[in-house]
């Protein structure tokens, strides 16, 4: 099964220096049977696609954990606020599937080693600003704030740029 990790750049660093990545509360997420219901048409790649952007939506909740307050001044040990998905493939048995939180959620009771990492998605640089504002506004774009909303489309509209496990270690020195 394909699972995507919500994390931050943090969360990656500390990934490729243990070798393994323990998401938070083991929550992942994965193209289901849930969400292959939920969706009318859409085919596997078409969906697993929505379980990615359900993981980055997550990651930005991530990011706002990490961020200073509004107006504070950034800190020096601040990483960059993008949103980061960490594609990896798991066992079936290895992942409990989650549709009492939603569609597309799994949780899982281990670690992931870095040997099942298939891809790591990150924001670029040009995506920093959006994140920056969206992240503490997801929970009033889901709760139907128009502004918030639009803040969180902004940071959305910007596509993951994708790299394979061997290149993050050279991505991270360039952050």
């Amino acid at each position: 099964m394909r699972i995507y990790l919500p994390a931050t750049v943090r969360m990656l660093r500390d990934c490729f220096e243990q070798q393994q990545l323990r998401p938070l509360s083991g929550t992942a997420f994965a193209l289901t049977p849930a969400l292959r219901e939920s969706y009318s048409s859409g085919d596997a790649e078409e969906l697993e696609d929505v379980a990615m952007r359900e993981a980055a939506r997550a990651s930005l909740r991530l990011v706002s954990t990490e961020l200073g307050e509004p107006g504070e001044e950034e800190r020096e040990d601040e990483e960059h606020p993008r949103r980061v998905v960490v594609s990896a493939d798991v066992r079936d048995e290895e992942a409990t599937l989650r549709p009492d939180l939603d569609h597309a959620v799994v949780r899982l009771s281990n670690p992931v080693p870095w040997k099942k990492i298939a891809a790591v998605h990150v924001d670029t640089a040009e995506a920093e600003e959006a994140v920056r504002r969206a992240a503490p506004l997801v929970d009033d774009a889901d709760l139907g704030d128009e502004k918030a909303e639009l803040a969180l489309g902004d940071a959305e509209d910007h596509e993951l740029a994708w790299f394979a496990p061997q290149e993050v270690p050279f991505m991270l020195e360039l952050m």
